[in-house]
């Protein structure tokens, strides 16, 4: 079994699946089987069950770890829907701050609006923006659903937005000057903050 709980830049990470219906060209998944602490990100027989998630949880020590818990691991944690938001709801019992990392297209993998539901579990919510355009998005991420993804993460950002989480965008610098500035140009038109992450290849 894969690590359900690893640490990385003295964080907590919850990995809750390895499923996700993107596949961005510079997935850190792609250059090996860990990040951080963790022995292994891939979950080789199947995915956690929430009992083996709340058993990781119950055998970990947070009492290092104040800052908050992060929902991110070698998949996008809305594809495992009922077993994040119970998770979630496990850990804030335990007075944690959480912050969930998703690729925003939750209402596309679930097929209902997700936003205002998740929301109400996480205290920051922060969404992969990666291109300034659907047509840049499809090309950097290939996402299975395709040319209404974009679209679906912009929708869920705004869902998000309405809730008053702290919500922000996020980047990689593995695009364009160009296209981090017109990212800018619509997180700025949006009212949402964004974050230009530096890409780590390992």
């Amino acid at each position: 079994m894969a690590d359900i709980l690893y640490t990385f830049e003295n964080k907590v990470y919850v990995n809750l699946t390895n499923a996700c219906p993107c596949r961005c060209k510079f997935c850190i998944r792609n250059n090996g089987d860990s990040v951080g602490e963790a022995a292994t990100l891939w979950f080789t027989k199947h995915m956690p069950s929430f009992e083996e998630i709340k058993t990781a949880i119950d055998a970990w020590d947070f009492s290092g770890y104040t800052d908050e818990v992060v929902f991110c691991g070698y998949g996008e944690p809305t594809c495992a829907y009922d077993n994040l938001l119970q998770a979630a709801a496990y850990l804030k019992e335990k007075g944690l701050k959480l912050r969930l990392n998703t690729n925003g297209l939750s209402d596309l993998l679930n097929k209902k609006p997700t936003a205002k539901e998740l929301c109400k579990y996480f205290d920051t919510i922060s969404i992969s923006l990666n291109a300034p355009t659907a047509e840049k998005y499809n090309e950097l991420c290939n996402p299975s659903f395709g040319e209404k993804s974009f679209d679906a993460l912009l929708q869920f950002a705004r869902d998000c937005k309405e809730t008053g989480v702290n919500l922000k965008f996020s980047l990689v610098d593995v695009i364009s000057k160009e296209d981090i500035a017109a990212c800018q140009v619509l997180s700025d038109r949006m009212g949402i903050p964004l974050r230009v992450r530096e890409y780590v290849a390992d």
